[in-house]
């Protein structure tokens, strides 16, 4: 049975009855055609390409047999056909041709495939290969009809030697046409059964999608669909290339089509714009909702050419206005629950009170009021809680307004409006007269004006929701909710639904003010635990500043603490973290640092005391249940007036940057520690040299990194706002921030810059003392005649008293070499050196002991005196409060 059915379908193709069949006769016989044609021009072709090859191939050969090396002095030779014979044979055989002869200038044979044929007279036009051009010519040679080339052999001076022929015989000629003819053969065999095969498949397809009709019952079953096209109730109209091309009488109908219709352009059907623009654009459209006069429309638009079909849109139209009635209160109920899930997404982003009152009012206005205001309180904006006696009025301020006019009449922001909290239900108003005073009264309002009701009742509006914003039973501010021109009035479904979005909102504005509160905490807190203000010396002039993150306290920090020796420590950190948390561990590691200092570390020795104490509190932290870490990074420097050296050890935090007097931008190459609280990892410190009037900018990661820009690119601005013109320290910081910060920080910053000053030589003495008691004479001498120098005649009996002591211990207890250095800075400082480890303890002496009361003078006698220790021992050492230097001052 299949092998019946397929043998039916292949003779139904030459039936010329049905459609497919004519088609399918007609192909075939005007592609035989063509292919016959082209047949017998590919053979001729094939004749001419061959002839032209043979030539092309016969001179080609000629002239390089002609060119070889060697075959003029084979012809100049004695016995020209034993040289070249062979040679001749060999090309012959190579080259793929029929005869090579070589003759002398007289057309005499050296060579010839026919040894028989050597020594006698080549026959043929030669004359002109002897006056030096080569040609080709067909003739009859004697291997028959050929094709042959003749091609001069000249010596250096030109002259004719020999010649040299070559030939091809039709027969070669032949075989070269042959396989072009039977290439071409071959390809037309191909393309016809290609093209046979394919007018199959086309025919088939037609045959299938004729069903195999005959014309008549084809014009017959158009008939049927024409009158069912326009007997359904269902408007249907087919596009193409922007013109009308079918459309039935429901369509017509429906659209108030002209009669003429079909064969013009959409565009001028008269339709509405929009509907035109629908027709055309070829979209694919499921029940799109349509207007056209008082009908609403579903229209579905599907492309025609989907199927095999011409392009085009087919577009169905259904009269829905009754159905549309019926779902209105549906997607209304969709709409709002749309608006809510936006005000979801949209209210709340930041912890900003007054961003989140912003929010609000840009959600209502996007497709439930036409304008809409918040009222928060005063204390609301502050992170409070509004507290109201009874019958008093809540200052309300106005603090986010949109309206889809932008000169509408509505207070602005920052205006107030004083409201009673009497309710926290929501209430509405509707009035189209201009006496809207009284009812604003009744929803609590005050401070209303009539000037305002004149405005707005001259813009139309004329419909008012207001609406309490409370959280956890109390009241923080109104949301208030216009409408005007043609929108309908409020109803009880807008009263519910202003309710559901106020108390979405109110809960946004109420974290919004803990945040407020919490943040306000954290920065008060942060500022109480940095230094107030910055302690008198001479040694650096500093400047500073210090600015929280936008979002969250961080624990960034900063210090300046004089040390002893006209040296000062400059200090910057950063805890991990922000929030409460960091500010009170960044006060712990900065009184430690303040405890830590007064020891006189080294700055490497203080980050690794330092480092323990973060780590001790890490483990605390752990113990108790708190998962906050206490990491940290720090930066300690200590710059000595004297030598003008500083030394440098920080740990995970940025290095410093030196600008020197010539506004020259330096990176001083410091040690990177591991941050605190890391342990295990010793720190290393750095010593570098700096200039007198140089500036030394420390900073924390949040002034160079953010979340838009990476520390490499932030080092460069950095450097950039430092170079060029000298600054004070003051403009310095302005020109850094104004650089670096446009906008609020993503992290604390804090920045120190501090321009250098040294200790002129004339206020710094300095002695070698011999490890003899008598010594102590000579040094009260020299000390006194110092003092009197510089006017400080009354200093002299302190001062020797304390050097005296302070040697004489040193002598003692001491070792070798020991020196005294005086320093003449805001104070009088006296220091005595040697190099024992071991440090004196003051203490009471007893009535019967000998010594012990050297160290108790010194301490009445002195400010303030202590200890530091040095690579080479220790430094004893005092300070006594005295005139500032009048003629060698910083």
């Amino acid at each position: 049975m299949p092998h019946r059915s397929v043998g039916r379908e292949l003779l139904s193709l030459f039936s010329v009855r049905t459609v497919a069949g004519q088609v399918f006769c007609f192909v075939l016989a005007l592609v035989m055609l063509l292919i016959a044609g082209a047949a017998i021009a590919l053979v001729v072709q094939g004749r001419s390409v061959g002839l032209h090859e043979a030539r092309t191939r016969a001179l080609s050969v000629a002239q390089t047999f002609a060119d070889s090396p060697g075959i003029v002095q084979a012809l100049d030779s004695k016995n020209p056909t034993a040289i070249l014979q062979p040679r001749a044979e060999e090309v012959r055989k190579e080259a793929d041709v029929d005869y090579v002869v070589v003759t002398s200038p007289r057309a005499i044979r050296y060579t010839h495939p026919n040894p028989a044929l050597i020594g006698k007279h080549f026959i043929g036009p030669y004359k002109e290969a002897l006056t030096g051009k080569g040609f080709t010519q067909t003739g009859s040679g004697t291997l028959g009809p050929s094709i042959e080339a003749v091609v001069p052999v000249t010596r250096s001076d030109g002259s004719v030697v020999g010649l040299v022929a070559v030939g091809l015989t039709d027969r070669s000629v032949d075989s070269v046409a042959d396989r072009s003819i039977r290439l071409s053969i071959a390809a037309a065999v191909a393309a016809l059964t290609l093209t046979v095969g394919g007018a199959a498949l086309v025919s088939r397809r037609l045959r299938r999608q004729t069903h195999g009709l005959e014309p008549a019952e084809m014009t017959r079953m158009y008939e049927h669909h024409d009158a069912v096209l326009h007997a359904v109730r269902e408007g249907v109209l087919i596009v193409e290339a922007d013109r009308l091309t079918l459309a039935n009488d429901e369509a017509r109908r429906l659209l108030d089509l002209p009669p003429d219709a079909e064969g013009r352009a959409v565009t001028d059907l008269g339709l509405d714009p929009g509907t035109a623009e629908l027709f055309v654009s070829g979209r694919t459209v499921t029940d799109e909702l349509l207007r056209a006069g008082n009908r609403l429309l579903a229209v579905n638009l599907r492309p025609t050419d989907t199927h095999g079909g011409p392009p085009g849109t087919v577009v169905t139209l259904r009269d829905t206005t009754e159905l549309r009635a019926v779902t209105g209160q549906a997607e209304f109920a969709t709409e709002r629950l749309l608006l809510l899930y936006e005000a979801g997404a949209r209210i709340g982003t930041t912890l900003d009170v007054t961003r989140t009152a912003q929010e609000l009012t840009e959600v209502a206005i996007s497709g439930f009021a036409d304008a809409a205001t918040v009222d928060l309180a005063d204390p609301v904006l502050r992170g409070d809680e509004p507290v109201t006696p009874d019958g008093a009025t809540l200052e309300m301020r106005r603090t986010a307004v949109a309206a889809v006019r932008a000169d509408h009449p509505l207070y602005p922001i920052g205006h107030l409006v004083g409201f009673v909290p009497d309710r926290t239900r929501a209430m509405r108003v509707h009035r189209d007269d201009a006496d809207l005073k009284g009812e604003f009264t009744k929803l609590g309002w005050r401070n209303w004006d009539l000037d305002v009701a004149e405005r707005l009742r001259v813009q139309g509006f004329h419909s008012l929701m207001s609406v309490p914003l409370h959280a956890r039973g109390v009241i923080l501010g109104m949301a208030n909710f216009w409408r005007s021109g043609d929108s309908e009035p409020f109803d009880d479904d807008d009263l519910s639904f202003a309710e559901e979005l106020v108390a979405r909102a109110a809960v946004g504005v109420d974290n919004a003010r803990r945040y407020t509160r919490e943040h306000a905490l954290a920065v008060t807190l942060q500022r109480s635990l940095l230094p107030r203000g910055l302690p008198e010396q001479n040694a650096l002039d500093v400047a500073h500043r210090y600015l929280p993150a936008y979002e969250g306290v961080g624990g960034d920090w900063f210090d300046v603490i004089p040390l002893s020796g006209a040296r000062v420590a400059l200090v910057v950190g950063d805890v991990v973290g922000h929030g409460l948390h960091a500010a009170a561990t960044m006060g712990r590691l900065r009184t430690s640092v303040h405890n830590f200092s007064s020891l006189d570390p080294a700055p490497d020795e203080l980050l690794g005391h330092l480092d323990e104490l973060v780590s001790r509190i890490d483990r605390e932290e752990v113990d108790a249940g708190d998962v906050e870490i206490a990491g940290a990074t720090c930066l300690y420097a200590v710059y000595d007036a004297v030598s003008g050296n500083c030394a440098v050890a920080r740990a995970g935090h940025p290095g410093p940057v030196l600008v020197l007097p010539d506004g020259t931008v330096e990176c001083p190459e410091v040690p990177t520690g591991v941050p605190l609280g890391i342990g295990g990892m010793p720190f290393e410190a750095a010593e570098f040299h700096v200039p007198e009037g140089s500036r030394l900018v420390l900073y924390t990661d949040g002034l160079v990194e953010r979340r838009d820009r990476d520390i490499g690119t932030g080092l460069d601005l950095l450097r950039d706002a430092l170079a060029g013109r000298d600054r004070t320290p003051e403009e310095t910081c302005d020109d850094v921030l104004a650089a670096l910060l446009h906008d609020q920080p993503d992290d604390d910053v804090a920045l120190l810059v501090a321009r250098t000053r040294t200790l002129d030589p004339d206020q710094v003495a300095q002695w070698a003392v011999a490890t003899d008691p008598a010594a102590v004479a000579g040094v009260r001498k020299n000390v006194a005649q110092w003092l009197t120098d510089r006017g400080l005649e009354e200093e002299a009996f302190a001062t020797e008293l304390i050097l005296s002591e302070l040697v004489t211990n040193a002598v003692r207890y001491g070792g070798a070499p020991i020196g005294v250095r005086l320093l003449y800075d805001r104070n009088l400082i006296c220091e005595v050196s040697d190099s024992s480890s071991t440090s004196p303890h003051l203490r009471y002496a007893a009535t019967t002991d000998e010594g012990g009361r050297g160290l108790f003078l010194v301490a009445q006698f002195a400010e303030r005196w202590g200890t530091r220790y040095t690579e080479t021992g220790k430094v004893i050492w005092s300070e006594q409060t005295v005139g500032e230097p009048e003629d060698n001052a910083f």
